[in-house]
């Protein structure tokens, strides 16, 4: 038992090191009663009406003494009096030590708790407004419009005319079936002449001008299938185009993608639907207006970040394939909560602990959970209350100084459990 509280206490030493200037440690060579009438004095309270009640070890060991005295190095015990330790937990400081230490105080406040996370990402094409243009059957290509890669295109402007002679022979078969005078043929067949042209991808306005002339084109018109810029163009005049080949590529970029890489540390604060701001390295000082659409589920193993997808509207078409841009995401609380300035709370990694300020010279450590940091602001999610007060500077002190004195009771818990062992096993002796 004796042994676990030494290693704690030895645990404390390092905080209770500080405790040597926060509890005005004099210079060693003065003599203990010395030391009795300067803290007095510092108090405003006479020296003669104040009671020690014991010398306790200047390094923070748990080592005590009735008496003044000297450590191994030479420095001097430092004294407790009576009214420093209470019995709810907290402690007890004189003005004097409380001012010349600087603690401050503030009380616990609703702030907006918020902070923005920075990303790089590029701007990547929508890929459900990306149109390819290819044959279904084997085709000649016949002519090309004055378009290339990087025109812009309207829908239903014409990009080239094909000549197919799968697409000739279902096209005979479409208008036999609906020139035909018996309406039964034109119910059980025309149907499905019609649906032979469209599933070689003929277009609509191609099959409308069959069946309004009623004739079969040498050579049919293909138009683009929406507004866009052309990406790729393959078509060359009088190739032979094999089904499946790519011959036009079109996208629409009224609207596009800033894949943008966040933190791992970041991605707990982030959720669909949030506002984000995108800057482009190429527009200094514009900003694009977004919303998180995608957070991919996968982290990346090397560099720790995940990779979300911001939809931008792009009506000017400013934003290009490819393009660097700095995203701007604010995660945090939108409503005013419980917050401390970030240097009321004390991490130890496993636990976080403010220092309450009682008032009258008392204060109380106090193990408190919190939420989102931002602004030099904490939230307090349990533990505190609007109606508490904080310590906000010399709060490591105040903390060293309540260990210190958990590691002393224990200490003396300890030494006396041991002594009444030690009695009654005298005491059964014959």
């Amino acid at each position: 038992m004796t042994r676990a509280i030494m290693i704690g206490a030895a645990a404390a030493t390092f905080a209770a090191a500080g405790i040597a200037i926060f509890a005005g440690g004099l210079p060693s060579k003065l003599a203990g009663h010395t030391v009795s009438h300067a803290a007095a004095a510092e108090s405003g309270t006479p020296a003669s009406t104040r009671k020690i009640k014991y010398y306790r070890n200047p390094m923070g060991l748990p080592d005590t003494s009735p008496t003044p005295k000297k450590d191994s190095m030479g420095m001097d015990y430092i004294p407790v009096y009576e009214g420093e330790e209470t019995d709810d937990g907290s402690i007890r400081l004189s003005p004097g030590r409380i001012q010349r230490t600087g603690v401050k105080s503030e009380p616990v406040m609703l702030h907006i708790v918020s902070t923005v996370v920075r990303a790089p990402g590029t701007i990547q094409l929508d890929e459900r407004r990306v149109s390819v243009i290819a044959m279904r059957a084997e085709s000649y290509v016949h002519k090309v419009a004055d378009v290339t890669t990087g025109s812009r295109v309207a829908k239903g402007q014409p990009l080239m005319e094909i000549y197919s002679p799968a697409v000739s022979s279902a096209a005979a078969e479409y208008l036999a079936t609906i020139t035909s005078k018996t309406t039964a043929a034109i119910e059980s067949y025309g149907r499905g002449s019609r649906q032979r042209l469209m599933n070689l991808d003929v277009p609509e306005s191609a099959i409308a001008t069959m069946e309004k002339t009623k004739a079969v084109p040498i050579v049919i018109q293909w138009s683009a299938p929406r507004d866009g810029i052309v990406l790729e163009r393959n078509a060359i005049e009088g190739m032979r185009a094999q089904p499946g080949d790519v011959l036009f590529r079109v996208a629409d970029t009224s609207l596009v993608w800033a894949v943008v890489d966040v933190a791992e540390r970041d991605l707990g604060g982030v959720a669909v639907g949030q506002p984000v701001i995108v800057r482009a390295r190429s527009f200094p000082g514009r900003t694009f207006a977004g919303k998180v659409s995608v957070i991919y589920p996968q982290v990346n193993r090397e560099t720790r970040t995940a990779r979300l997808r911001i939809e931008l509207d792009n009506a000017d078409l400013a934003l290009l394939p490819d393009m660097y841009v700095d995203a701007e995401i604010e995660v945090g609380s939108q409503d005013p909560v419980l917050a401390v300035p970030d240097s009321s709370v004390l991490d130890t990694g496993n636990r976080q602990t403010v220092i309450i300020d009682k008032g009258g010279g008392r204060f109380e450590p106090r193990e408190v959970k919190v939420g989102h940091r931002g602004g030099g602001y904490v939230e307090i999610t349990e533990g505190v209350s609007e109606d508490d007060i904080v310590v906000t500077s010399a709060n490591f002190l105040i903390d060293a100084e309540s260990n210190l004195k958990a590691a002393l009771k224990g200490f003396s818990g300890a030494g006396s459990a041991q002594e009444t062992s030690s009695t009654s096993g005298m005491g059964g002796r014959p």
